[in-house]
């Protein structure tokens, strides 16, 4: 299907404009007539829809572009623009496969569904949170405020994770540029000098010895190091894809010393974030504690929290409930006990992630400043040891001549 913007005016003699998919113009002039819109202009956007597989929807989406979509949404809304309308501006801001998806939501609403019904029909890139607290904004006829809290909720969670890649970006970009200098000096550079150097002594020194093992190993078995590495990667896909092994990687990565706690407050913070939200827009303690469970990515965290789910359920406290794992730190139980008595339950839950927040970038940062002396320092030992494998036998070359 093809794309077609349209100008016209409806049965109110109110001028419209939008965006419509079709196959031809004249399906999409009879689409808009059912409607009760008497076109003026429609043109094509240049764009196709195409029915793409949930894999590879997966792989182009983005949380950002609802992130984005969202908080432009309630700007929107809020300056008295109708929701169609809204849609229709946020669309001619995309591209690609979140503008087909978009497109198909608002062609939902524009067809009388709920706009929660609309984005539940594509979960590839609205999350169960979103539309929950987007169903309750609507029955509630808060809609407004509630997609202001989603955003702010995104903008919150996309901060912490740009911090996070920032503090690990410059140790990346080390690991990988000194393994690729290595490499290269092994398998360029040292095979044909030590070729010249060889007849000229009778005996190279230990570390050209050292270094000449290893280029000869990389160049004889290149065949089989590169299978190995694919081997490798193979076997950790495998491995993060099957439950019961990414749960025990999960709980190993919990355990660790530094990383561990970091790893812990980040997802803490995010489940707070959620059941705070999702509590401020009146969904029910279950459904947000349930929903937090599902946006988790630590498994050990999301088994405690499936728990805590079925314990509430039963008419157990949240908090003694909580208390019950030992993967929740002791001041998280704290708050959520603290804030059901109170009744501020959000309130805290919202001073809990912003205190974790702050932690979380306090550690990376430090983690940060102690790895890149340690990464560059390791760097420096191992291309020195290959210039002096490579200096050496060249000395030792011009005292013999």
């Amino acid at each position: 299907m093809a794309v077609y913007t349209y100008s016209g005016i409806d049965r109110t003699k109110r001028s419209v404009q939008g965006t419509v998919h079709a196959d031809s113009p004249r399906q999409a002039r009879d689409r808009l007539r059912d409607q009760g819109i008497f076109v003026r202009k429609i043109t094509s956007t240049g764009q196709r829809t195409t029915r793409l597989s949930l894999p590879q929807l997966n792989l182009m989406k983005s949380k950002r572009h609802w992130a984005d979509s969202v908080g432009e949404l309630a700007m929107l809304l809020r300056a008295g623009i109708t929701l169609l309308d809204a849609m229709d501006t946020i669309a001619r801001e995309h591209r690609g496969a979140y503008l087909q998806a978009w497109l198909q939501v608002r062609e939902k609403v524009a067809a009388g569904e709920s706009f929660a019904q609309a984005l539940a029909s594509r979960p590839d890139w609205f999350d169960d949170a979103s539309i929950q607290m987007v169903e309750v904004g609507e029955n509630a006829g808060t809609l407004e405020e509630v997609l202001e809290q989603v955003a702010e909720f995104k903008q919150r969670q996309r901060r912490l994770t740009d911090a996070l890649t920032t503090a690990l970006l410059y140790p990346m970009f080390l690991v990988v540029f000194g393994a690729a200098a290595a490499v290269f000096l092994m398998t360029q550079v040292l095979p044909p000098l030590l070729a010249n150097l060889e007849e000229t002594l009778d005996q190279l020194p230990w570390p050209t010895r050292v270094a000449r093992t290893l280029s000869d190993a990389l160049l004889d078995y290149r065949w089989s190091w590169g299978g190995l590495i694919v081997a490798v990667i193979v076997a950790a896909v495998a491995a993060w894809r099957h439950p019961r092994t990414r749960f025990l990687i999960d709980r190993w990565i919990l355990k660790l010393p530094i990383i561990g706690p970091m790893v812990c407050k980040q997802n803490v913070s995010r489940i707070a974030m959620i059941i705070g939200t999702l509590s401020r827009s009146g969904v029910e303690l279950t459904r947000a504690v349930d929903l937090a469970q599902r946006s988790t990515s630590n498994g050990v965290l999301r088994q405690a929290l499936k728990e805590c789910g079925a314990r509430i359920a039963a008419g157990e406290e949240f908090a003694d409930a909580l208390g019950r794992h030992q993967a929740f730190p002791p001041l998280a139980v704290r708050v959520f006990s603290v804030g059901q008595e109170s009744g501020k339950l959000d309130e805290m839950l919202f001073r809990l992630a912003d205190d974790y927040d702050e932690q979380v970038k306090t550690a990376s940062a430090r983690l940060t400043a102690l790895i890149e002396p340690v990464l560059i320092l390791v760097l420096a030992l191992m291309v020195g040891f290959l210039l002096l494998a490579t200096i050496l036998p060249i000395l030792e070359a011009g005292n013999v001549l």
